[in-house]
């Protein structure tokens, strides 16, 4: 009797007719502002908070109805039928009819809408397998591979893996979820090419990494002159099968050709395949040569003088910085911006210069910047960007970068190793240990995670044992000539530190100069370990001679760079050892005035600690504490476990001042 009274009120207050015609208004002008706002740029999430807006508005509607009448004399009350106690509970019960009305419209119109805007975005791209007769085009599927990852990687509403994550899945059958879960996607595409002649077939599978399920698979049939069309054409595929929207620009870039001739093409392929050796100097050579063949062939090829250029940029930081090759790393990358401007690989590479071979910090940040806004998926663009902002006292924006890197490519651990000695310099040792444990579980047999590892368990704690232990497992893992010497070199100043002279002496000895003269500053640094060594050992004529041969590698290095700050900060200090004091200190004055800290926050402090040792050798107590204090203050290799034991300090040692840096700083982090 109740519900057919309150019935029976509805229809006399007409609210079921305010309820279909709200209802077929909302609905027409839904329907009409889906259609005209995108015209105007305007987000479907406007669209739908308008629709909830609605939704709200309709118990509101509901109870106006029931409240007031249209008459003849305008908006009126309408007379009441009940009791005030029943108009209440009706009310109510229309009020609660509202929402529950609309809470059940909008489950059906705006979930599906928030699940869709909950898809992951995220993708890695599994080598592509050569089902060619001729095995040898596996470098061109490989090809096909880096040029989709490279178009993906333009999206920025896309997290795309870095493809030195994916390149150990070659040749193996992959377990999708378990991929997935490694990597941290949800979607991968794996792929194969088959090459006769000049007739190419692609085919892909885009695989869901929860699931375990193909979202689509799809076979491309052409000749070499469509592969960059089938590469555009999967890029956009897979964008949209992901919802990722693709601004003009990002579309315009992965529509654009790197170039016609297939030739060249091949060239820049073999050259960034070398190009990845990038420890290997000889592998390095032959990715310079494809790279030549690459622009010879087609001298307007930009992204091949960009990689071109950034290659010459890494050999002139690692192993050769004659001045002839750092002004060809200048000139390649700015014609590979004099070609094309808007190429964000030729900024990077120009970036690269200005950081490795000009040492114009401010520069390379804004070209890196400027890269990264056309490359939001390139690692490297992070990791250059890590690397410049340490250098710039820039420590936490650092440190985000480098775990961005790691994010987009979660199985380099050469980024891991970076991130973890800025950690050291931070002394956050808790976190610098995290990410060397973090590489060693991918790589265990990585032997500049286990170096470090050995060094940190001395900066930290004084713990030689540890460090030993580290060694000796490297000990045990084949090494190239280079890194064989570059290691034999720390296991002596390790060696120096444990106060081990004569045994330091012998291990120096036996290191090769001609492996050494490669390496930046190697006889030079080899000299002077040697010198103290001996002269720890009494044979002070021997010392000489070694400080002697330092002093004069230091100024050869300094005839072939006048600017190399490192090279006059090992100068400064061959000259404090052979007792040249006044000498020493304008040197390394010098080597401040070229490489200031407010320039250089991680090379910065290194000089400075040079330039303590100075005065240690000499007595001067008060100067290099006075030194010692401030790089203990900021991120810097000084540690208090490292005071302790270093015998550049011994000279010192018993100074009162010296004791009470020690406590002073014991017991901090």
């Amino acid at each position: 009797m109740l519900m057919t009274g309150f019935f029976q009120e509805l229809k006399r207050r007409k609210v079921f007719r305010v309820a279909i015609a709200y209802i077929v208004a909302s609905w027409a002008l839904a329907q009409g502002l889906a259609q005209v706002l995108p015209v105007f740029d305007i987000s479907n999430s406007s669209i739908r908070v308008l629709i909830a807006l609605m939704l709200i508005g309709f118990p509101v509607a509901l109870v106006l109805a029931w409240i007031f009448d249209v008459t003849p004399q305008g908006i009126r009350a309408t007379p009441a039928a009940a009791p005030p106690r029943q108009l209440r509970r009706n009310i109510i019960m229309l009020a609660a009819f509202g929402v529950i009305v609309s809470l059940v419209a909008g489950f059906f119109l705006l979930l599906p809408h928030a699940v869709a805007h909950k898809v992951d975005k995220s993708i890695a791209v599994l080598p592509f397998e050569n089902l060619s007769d001729d095995k040898e085009n596996a470098y061109f599927a490989d090809g096909i591979q880096d040029d989709i990852l490279t178009n993906l990687s333009n999206i920025g509403d896309l997290r795309v893996i870095s493809r030195t994550s994916v390149m150990n899945y070659r040749d193996k059958t992959p377990n999708v979820r378990e991929i997935g879960k490694t990597l941290g996607v949800s979607n991968i595409l794996e792929g194969s090419v088959r090459r006769s002649g000049n007739q190419v077939r692609v085919n892909v599978q885009l695989i869901d990494t929860t699931s375990d399920k193909h979202v689509w698979a799809k076979d491309y049939d052409g000749d070499l002159t469509d592969v960059f069309k089938i590469q555009t054409y999967l890029a956009q595929e897979i964008a949209t099968a992901l919802q990722a929207k693709l601004s003009p620009n990002e579309k315009e870039r992965i529509e654009k050709k790197p170039t016609e001739n297939n030739a060249a093409y091949t060239s820049y392929v073999l050259g960034h395949e070398l190009q990845d050796a990038f420890e290997d100097f000889d592998k390095l050579k032959q990715a310079e040569e494809k790279y030549e063949q690459a622009i010879q062939l087609d001298p307007k090829f930009a992204l091949a003088f960009a990689r071109y250029s950034q290659l010459e940029s890494w050999i002139v930081h690692t192993f050769d910085k004659a001045p002839g090759r750092r002004q060809k790393a200048r000139n390649l990358a700015e014609s590979a911006i004099s070609l094309q401007p808007d190429l964000p690989e030729a900024h990077l590479a120009l970036g690269f210069v200005d950081y490795y071979v000009d040492n114009n910090f401010d520069n390379a940040a804004r070209e890196f910047e400027t890269a990264r806004r056309g490359l939001p998926n390139e690692s490297e663009v992070y990791l250059a960007l890590g690397a410049i902002q340490r250098r710039q006292g820039k420590w936490a924006e650092s440190n985000a970068n480098f775990e961005k890197a790691i994010n987009l490519n979660p199985k380099n651990t050469w980024a891991m190793l970076n991130l973890a000695l800025s950690y050291q310099m931070q002394r956050n040792f808790t976190a610098a240990n995290k990410w060397l444990d973090s590489g060693l579980a991918l790589d265990p047999n990585a032997i500049g995670l286990l170096a470090t590892k050995a060094k940190l368990a001395i900066f930290q704690n004084g713990d030689f044992d540890a460090a030993d232990k580290a060694l000796a497992t490297i000990d045990m893992i084949p090494q190239a000539a280079e890194v064989k010497s570059e290691l034999a070199t720390g296991r002596v100043s390790l060696l120096l530190l444990e106060h081990k002279f004569d045994q330091a002496r012998d291990e120096a000895a036996k290191i090769p100069d001609s492996i050494l003269a490669k390496m930046s500053g190697g006889l030079c640094q080899k000299s002077i370990v040697l010198g103290i060594a001996k002269k720890a050992a009494h044979d002070d004529a021997g010392a000489r001679d070694a400080f002697q041969k330092a002093k004069a590698a230091a100024e050869d290095d300094i005839t072939q760079n006048p600017d190399d700050a490192g090279a006059h900060s090992r100068l400064a200090e061959s000259l404090a050892w052979l007792g040249e004091k006044d000498t020493a200190l304008v040197e390394i004055q010098r080597a401040k005035t070229l490489l200031p800290e407010s320039k250089d926050a991680l090379d910065g402090p290194d000089i400075a600690e040079t330039e303590a040792g100075i005065h240690a050798m000499f007595g001067d107590a008060a100067g290099a504490v006075s030194i010692l204090d401030g790089l203990l203050q900021r991120p810097s290799n000084v540690t208090v476990a490292l005071l302790k034991v270093d015998p550049t300090w011994d000279p010192i040692r018993n100074d009162s001042g010296f004791k009470a840096l020690i406590d002073k700083y014991s017991g901090k982090t």
